[in-house]
């Protein structure tokens, strides 16, 4: 009688709504996602096969259709608690040459494949789950804000949003409007325009969770043709505030087998100084400080000079990057959280930082740089 297979199944995580459970047979090492939604499955298989000619992804060993879902098992790639993601190499103190090695090792393969592959495209040849779809009617813009209204910050500046545009901001000293329903008006007319769009094939949700270390692309339901400034837009709003900070606040369980996360969330939490209205003038008044990690400053600093500087020369001679990365990053602001359920604080932060993304003086170089840091030169 053949002996019988050593069979171990580790501890079920929960991914939004997804479910990853590591399985070893004998020498195996397998992950099996859960993914209830069968498009999203489906899209996810296409995903993986477009990638796995051009970056290094785990192999798809099988998928099966199953009651309420799909299985997807997966190669395994060496992880544990807090390794195994690019996520481990930002929860440090200070930048580790590691981190710098591993960040030229990812920009250099994003840049190859993106000017080898880069092409103007129709939107609709375009992957649209991230940017397009939420701005189309019946998204996640109409799901989150349609017919809805709620304070800019409960307890803090009480004025609903639907008249911010009324008053005069001023945030740090320099002067804002913020129109709410002109935003999202705006926004909906982007992602609805017909003309073409320059976009390359990539994973399309580049977050420290979903690149792995050593160097692996790791989820792949967005992978395929993807807006290269929405790529972009993607990896710096992740890196300088969601991964950091709103994710691990929100999501607590996501970073169950990355704890050192929690460790570093406030060095990457903004500060609010003052947020009042003004009696006489009805100014609103926002000062704040975004804070940064230094890992996290050196990855947002590594990708702007080693990826979006050089791919913008090539593609966008005498453009400006911010207008190209304005509405992407609109809609991550947007698109990402239902700002009416986070803290008042927290949903005054970004809304600030809506604002400051729309006004026309936007810079890049320094908007995902806090004052910490010198930021890299446009």
């Amino acid at each position: 009688m053949p002996p019988r297979e050593r069979l171990r199944i580790g501890p079920v995580r929960r991914f939004t709504r997804n479910l990853l459970v590591p399985v070893d047979i004998r020498s195996r090492r397998l992950l099996v996602k859960y993914t209830r939604d069968p498009v999203e499955a489906r899209q996810e298989i296409r995903g993986h096969a477009r990638l796995a000619g051009h970056y290094r992804v785990p192999a798809l060993h099988t998928h099966l259709r199953v009651p309420g879902g799909y299985l997807l098992v997966y190669e395994r790639l060496p992880a544990g608690t807090d390794r195994g993601l690019l996520l481990d190499l930002l929860n440090t103190t200070a930048a580790t040459n590691e981190l710098h090695a591993y960040m030229s090792q990812l920009t250099a393969a994003y840049r190859n494949v993106i000017l080898a592959t880069a092409q103007l495209a129709e939107p609709g040849l375009v992957v649209g789950k991230l940017y397009r779809d939420r701005a189309a009617s019946g998204g996640r813009l109409d799901a989150y804000y349609s017919g809805v209204d709620f304070p800019v910050a409960d307890g803090l500046i009480d004025v609903p949003l639907s008249r911010l545009g009324r008053y005069p901001v001023n945030i740090n000293g320099l002067p804002y409007r913020l129109d709410w329903p002109a935003v999202l008006e705006r926004l909906r007319t982007d992602f609805a325009a017909a003309a073409p769009v320059w976009a390359a094939l990539t994973q399309g949700d580049p977050t420290d969770v979903n690149l792995a270390h050593p160097l692996a692309w790791l989820d792949y339901d967005t992978a395929g043709l993807n807006s290269i400034a929405g790529e972009f837009a993607n990896f710096l709003w992740y890196t300088s505030a969601l991964g950091g900070w709103l994710v691990p606040t929100y999501n607590p369980a996501a970073f169950a087998d990355h704890p050192a996360t929690n460790v570093h969330i406030l060095a990457n939490t903004p500060e609010i100084h003052r947020a009042d209205i003004g009696q006489a003038n009805r100014i609103i008044r926002i000062d704040y400080t975004m804070h940064l990690s230094e890992p996290r400053r050196a990855a947002v600093t590594a990708y702007w000079k080693q990826l979006v500087r050089p791919v913008a020369e090539r593609l966008w001679p005498g453009s400006s990057i911010a207008d190209l990365l304005r509405p992407y990053l609109a809609m991550r602001i947007l698109g990402v959280y239902n700002l009416a359920s986070l803290t008042p604080r927290d949903r005054l932060v970004l809304l600030a930082r809506l604002a400051e993304a729309m006004s026309p003086g936007f810079d890049p170089t320094v908007y995902f740089c806090p004052q910490e840091t010198s930021c890299p030169a446009p």
